[in-house]
């Protein structure tokens, strides 16, 4: 399948998924009452998202590289929060799973994409 748009990217579709459970587990309280925090893991899975669509519409592999490094980076941010939310019992054990688990999946996604654009000859198709 040929990817003409940033929403046919599986790794944007995941993220995506990750920022709708985000937006539904700090929803609920009493994390919904942690404005800071709340705010603060909103806007990293956000940007894990919003990165791989900025990247890709740079119609450059190099600029693409980049920007999915941000979105990696914004990925481990969330994880990383993530264990701050269940020690602070604000998400359930099996929440804090799910987050574990999609947060690991978007990384392992990414960095295998930047490895495949690192190594194709094709500059991306603002070079074309």
């Amino acid at each position: 399948m040929k990817v003409t748009k940033f929403e046919d990217l599986e790794i944007w579709q995941l993220a995506r998924e990750l920022c709708k459970y985000v937006f539904f587990v700090t929803s609920r309280e009493p994390f919904s009452k942690d404005y800071r925090f709340r705010d603060q893991i909103r806007a990293a899975s956000g940007s894990a998202m919003d990165n791989i669509s900025e990247g890709f519409e740079r119609g450059g592999n190099k600029e693409f590289i980049q920007f999915l490094s941000i979105s990696k980076s914004s990925c481990a941010e969330t994880r990383s929060q993530t264990y701050r939310a269940y020690d602070q019992t604000y998400i359930t054990e099996e929440q804090f799973n799910e987050l574990m688990s999609k947060t690991d999946l978007i990384s392992r996604k990414t960095a295998n994409l930047i490895q495949h654009l690192k190594g194709t000859s094709y500059k991306g198709p603002k070079y074309e």
